[in-house]
């Protein structure tokens, strides 16, 4: 299913510009469906529909239940105070929502899409880091600083832009920092699949294709340490 989706929505060489829209502004809430229904209503380790299935105790879902009902009654308020009109609710409710999931979904699929996949977590190698203006890093709280945020996950994302200037210091060869505007577009040039680690692939399987980000970086055994002051 969750290929099936991919192929169907996510940005690639052989996606219909129709689907990749809707996939764009839908793709979030389908993942948070996914792993939401995953946990409430089965909660074990073989559910097929989930890319990282997460299973978890009684207390922890009825949590996880009690704040999904919290959000629904807060977005039922808002779909009230609209009056449940058509274009209020369409423009005031689901436009925001679709943009929003844009945003994040156009970050998701540019930081990690155009990379190999790695035995050993190495973030230089399957993350991407993207350099986009600096109106979007104080609204987004450095979201672009992905490769960053891979490095040292629980720091404040205000530290994000001192993480940037360590890579660019001492790994400058191997840091994948690009332009949102061109990881758009190399994702837009390249197949969506994996036939391997290192080469992207078509549904059929028949095209391949190099990942376009670290190919001549791959067998780089060099470790990174990060200075700490």
């Amino acid at each position: 299913m969750g290929k099936w989706i991919q192929n169907l929505v996510v940005p690639s060489s052989e996606v219909n510009p129709l689907w990749l829209i809707l996939g764009m502004c839908t793709a979030w809430g389908t993942h948070t469906f996914r792993h939401l229904t995953s946990v409430l209503l089965f909660n074990h380790t073989d559910i097929s529909y989930v890319p990282a299935v997460v299973a978890t105790n009684a207390k922890k879902r009825r949590l996880i239940a009690g704040e999904f009902l919290l959000i629904l009654l807060i977005h039922l308020s808002i779909l009230a105070y609209l009056k449940f009109s058509f274009w209020g609710v369409l423009l005031g409710y689901f436009l925001p929502i679709w943009i929003g999931y844009s945003g994040v979904m156009f970050y998701i699929y540019t930081n990690h899409l155009l990379c190999p996949m790695t035995q050993v977590n190495d973030p230089l190698l399957n993350s991407v880091s993207l350099k986009v203006h600096q109106i979007f890093d104080l609204l987004h709280f450095n979201f672009s600083h992905h490769t960053e945020h891979h490095f040292f996950p629980s720091i404040n994302s205000d530290y994000y832009p001192i993480v940037r200037q360590l890579l660019q210091t001492h790994c400058p060869d191997r840091f994948n920092l690009l332009g949102a505007g061109e990881a758009w577009q190399k994702l837009l040039q390249t197949p969506r699949h994996y036939k391997d680690e290192q080469t992207l692939t078509d549904w059929s399987g028949t095209k391949s294709f190099p990942c376009p980000c670290n190919q001549e970086r791959i067998s780089d055994p060099e470790p990174i340490t990060m200075p700490v002051e």
